[in-house]
């Protein structure tokens, strides 16, 4: 939501060989061996070994895009979002160079490299592509009538977070960011890539579900897939979400990894997971995304929102030229679409789910710690009045009247917010199936694991800070439904905050 202007209010596939044939070029195709994947029904301990496993393997230190290169010199997307280990997909790419390098890394720990690459192939054939169209009735910039590319076969990927680096001849390089979807997530910790908001805010072809060439009012009303992402092709991923995949996979805890186009997809899918991630953003919600997970909670599903301002916009999904759930609508005026607007103004606040709800842009604060005692901050050596400095912000959430109960507010850090004096909250609450929810109120949490290189004067006390009380939720998130264990401590009446209780 960090924009000013928010506040206004499958064609047949060819084999890859058989597109390096028909271009009559020569490529190399490497592949590296994998270790055996867990099968849908293996136990907790298997899994949780697989994830050690993995981890343990020879990381690539030499994943990153060092050199983006001139405009469109290479940009591409894929015709999935998620695909389940062993499916293909197609690459669509764009380029001002007669051949490029496709790679594909496995986003991790891998003992400080944080990836893996599991696939390359050389010597592709490029081609300058054509430009850009825009649908005239929902201003939604495509590039579906792209000539497809290579197919990538991904068996034996594992599961996980996947960045494929675009690597022209000239010297250009841009990602392509891809999920391999779990095919089950029970007794494991679901991480959640948070792709309907990365595609809200992807100005790729000038237009996203904040602007247009003309400002808010000529904003898309509908975002699509078939186009490639702006800037390094994964700014959101790299920005709200590496890092804390990188933790979570150091910890060692299980792990299933989804799309937020997955939870609309399949109501259940988180049936017997002992947990959900939601990463640093995760701002746009289905009404079937909403009910999925809160069904999961109900039946003892732990929740951790990574970040602030989540289940913020409600939008749906349609299809485009290639495929379903290509399509994410959001026209943010009930006078367009009474479907598409905020959740709270359904009836709904998004606070009866994440607890703290979205309250203020922009912010620039401290974070202070209020519960001291409280299980997620075990180890981390805090006390009431520690403070981190820059680690609230850019956007913050609070603790209003009507949330579930029993509540406990972890944190209380003083905002100003452009003039206006608030508060941003951690919270934790938990119901009555087990399952236990945390918030973090604060979109820094996950840029504060990066300490001094997330800028705006966070320290690496804060980065130890974060990354050790992440590593406490996830391990006891991992569990299983963690009340039983840690019920909340309600704090509300002590701090002003009682109101009538939420459901």
């Amino acid at each position: 939501m960090f924009q000013t202007s928010r506040h206004s209010a499958r064609k047949p596939l060819m084999t890859l060989m058989a597109i390096l044939l028909v271009a009559g070029c020569s490529a190399t195709v490497e592949r590296p061996a994998e270790p055996p994947s867990p099968t849908p029904s293996a136990s907790a301990s298997a899994v949780r070994s697989a994830t050690v496993i993995e981890n343990a393997r020879p990381g690539t230190p030499d994943w990153r895009v060092r050199h983006r290169g001139a405009e469109h010199e290479i940009e591409g997307f894929a015709d999935r979002v998620s695909v389940p280990p062993g499916e293909s997909f197609r690459l669509y790419v764009s380029t001002t160079a007669d051949r490029y390098t496709a790679r594909a890394f496995r986003m991790g720990w891998y003992g400080g490299a944080g990836a893996r690459q599991v696939w390359r192939a050389s010597g592709l054939p490029g081609m300058r592509q054509a430009p850009a169209r825009t649908i005239a009735a929902t201003r939604t910039v495509t590039a579906a009538h792209w000539r497809p590319g290579p197919e990538v076969d991904t068996s034996g990927w594992p599961e996980g977070s996947y960045l494929i680096r675009l690597d022209a001849a000239t010297g250009g390089s841009r990602y392509v960011p891809l999920t391999v979807r779990s095919t089950s997530t029970r007794a494991r910790l679901v991480v959640v890539n948070a792709v309907t908001t990365w595609q809200a805010y992807n100005d790729w072809g000038g237009r996203s579900l904040y602007r247009g060439p003309g400002g808010f009012t000529d904003r898309s009303r509908a975002v699509s897939f078939d186009r490639p992402y702006d800037t390094s092709g994964a700014r959101l991923f790299l920005d709200m979400e590496r890092d804390a995949i990188e933790v979570a996979e150091r910890s060692g805890v299980p792990l299933a990894y989804v799309t937020s186009a997955d939870l609309d997809r399949d109501p259940h899918l988180l049936d017997g997971a002992r947990g959900l991630v939601s990463l640093g953003h995760d701002e746009y919600w289905s009404a079937r995304m909403r009910r999925t997970v809160e069904a999961a909670r109900d039946h003892g599903t732990n929740l951790a929102f990574l970040g602030a301002n989540a289940v913020y916009w409600r939008i749906r999904f349609a299809a485009t030229p290639l495929g379903h759930r290509r399509l994410v609508v959001c026209h943010k005026d009930a006078a367009e679409d009474a479907h598409t607007v905020l959740w709270r103004a359904t009836g709904r606040p998004e606070s009866s789910l994440t607890g703290p709800m979205y309250d203020c842009f922009p912010s620039e604060s401290a974070y202070v710690v209020w519960r001291p005692g409280n299980w997620i901050f075990k180890g981390t050596g805090v006390r009431r009045g520690t403070t981190f400095p820059g680690m609230v912000g850019v956007e913050t959430d609070r603790v209003g009247a009507g949330v579930p109960r029993p509540m406990e507010v972890l944190s209380v850090s003083p905002v100003d917010c452009g003039g206006r004096s608030t508060v941003a909250h951690s919270a934790y609450y938990t119901v009555p199936s087990g399952a236990a929810v945390f918030s973090s109120g604060t979109m820094r949490w996950v840029c504060a694991m990066r300490g001094a290189r997330c800028g705006h004067g966070v320290t690496e006390r804060a980065a130890a800070f974060v990354r050790r009380a992440t590593g406490n939720i996830l391990r006891a998130f991992a569990a299983g439904p963690a009340a039983r264990r840690h019920p909340a401590e309600d704090n509300l009446g002590s701090l002003g905050l009682a109101g009538p209780a939420g459901g």
